[in-house]
């Protein structure tokens, strides 16, 4: 299951708060990626989603964000062009540097991709750039206005609609889109560029594909989207592109070396980083992670510790169940343990015993809930009950446990 996306905010070109998300793998991180969207459209588009989620399981984290304007970002939409949506990259690109790891790979959808091919020489780090749709000049955008033009250039600005959504477009905006080249931009690229396009694509024609193809210097690759349309939104088509830039861009993106050596016995827990409560967990070849809510300062971007202490009760009873009952022979065709975890005062716990009462008058209360599905007596269901008392996990919470601490090494 993949990490939940943690929100972040970072100062844009125009000085406003832009809203972004970092997607993050479950397990160490060996690069990140920075994805840029289509024009007036969100980081929270399926395809973005798609993307960021299939690179975290290749252990890329990816940072996708609103540019100025638009989605959850602040600013005003009208005062932005070109220019400066490649200055939000270059801020994205450098909040990522400082706050985590300067971005390996650069991801652009559309006029996203325009971008990131002509911010590429700015950001050293990255060693790889995709693109999807992608025009060959920006000025291909304003054939999203074409009818506005005459009026925004007599009145220096229009209100135009764009994906049923109204949008003030000023003379500066299409202005500032003419003076860039990303053809050139391309032809200066020592990376490697993956360009990914739908030959039956309405809104920015597959000879732009051919165009930043041809200007490209090798390693270079193309990859037709078929009948996918221009935002992708058949799932299958943007899992498709998601899963191929997450395959392509593992050759090009050195492979993470863990720094913390897999514990012979136990588990590690070790701080991530990110936010106050944020944690790897490491158990042997498997990586998780643990949070807090956010309403407690946490990013919830993984169980709390109390959930993994109820996860283990949990799984220790439907595995404990599932054992005596094949060992019996008893028909139990599904499992389901539900756990709820309270501090309660004491004088509420008709099931505590007085000895488990600390000086606080309170007591951690866990409430199990079983479902056991199959055909068999009440007898039978009665006896089940009574061996999920006798999971070992179980025996553990009720039983006095001891724990020593002491500083590693010593």
């Amino acid at each position: 299951m993949p990490v939940k996306p943690i929100k972040l905010t970072f100062e844009g070109a125009h000085g406003a708060q832009l809203a972004a998300r970092l997607d993050l793998p479950v397990g160490p991180v060996r690069a990140y990626a920075l994805f840029a969207h289509c024009f007036t459209c969100s980081k929270d588009l399926t395809a973005a989603r798609k993307i960021a989620q299939s690179l975290t399981l290749q252990g890329i984290g990816v940072l996708r964000f609103d540019f100025t304007g638009l989605g959850g970002s602040g600013g005003d939409f009208s005062s932005t062009n070109f220019t400066s949506n490649l200055e939000d990259l270059r801020r994205a690109a450098d909040f990522m540097r400082h706050e985590f790891a300067a971005p390996k790979l650069l991801i652009g959808h559309s006029l996203g991709g325009a971008a990131v091919l002509a911010v590429a020489d700015s950001v050293p780090e990255a060693t790889a750039i995709a693109t999807i749709g992608a025009p060959a000049d920006v000025e291909h955008v304003t054939h999203n206005f074409d009818d506005y033009l005459a009026d925004i250039d007599r009145d220096g600005q229009a209100e135009v609609s764009l994906g049923g959504r109204p949008f003030v477009i000023k003379r500066q905006f299409v202005d500032d889109l003419r003076n860039h080249s990303i053809e050139k931009s391309v032809a200066r690229l020592h990376k490697a560029l993956l360009v990914l396009h739908a030959p039956m694509d309405q809104t920015v024609g597959i000879e732009n594909a051919g165009r930043i193809y041809d200007a490209a210097k090798h390693p270079k690759s193309f990859v037709s989207l078929d009948d996918a349309d221009h935002l992708l939104r058949n799932p299958d088509d943007a899992q498709y592109v998601a899963t191929v830039i997450a395959a392509w861009a593992t050759r090009y993106i050195p492979k993470a070396v863990e720094d913390i050596p897999e514990p012979a016995e136990g588990v590690v827990v070790r701080e991530t980083g990110l936010g106050k409560f944020q944690s790897m967990v490491i158990a042997g070849h498997h990586r998780m992670i643990a949070d807090e809510p956010e309403n407690v300062g946490g990013f919830d971007s993984g169980p709390s510790p109390y959930d993994f202490l109820a996860a283990g009760l949990g799984a220790c009873t439907v595995m404990t169940l599932r054992m005596y009952a094949d060992h019996k022979q008893i028909p139990v065709d599904g499992i389901r343990v539900e756990i709820r975890h309270q501090k309660i005062h004491a004088d509420d716990c008709a099931e505590c015993a007085s000895e488990k009462i600390g000086k606080s008058g309170k007591i951690d209360r866990f409430e199990r809930l079983i479902t056991l599905h199959g055909d068999f007596t009440d007898d039978v269901r009665k006896r089940l009950l009574e061996i999920a008392d006798k999971c070992p996990v179980h025996r553990t919470l009720e039983a006095s446990s001891v724990i020593v601490t002491r500083e590693h090494g010593a």
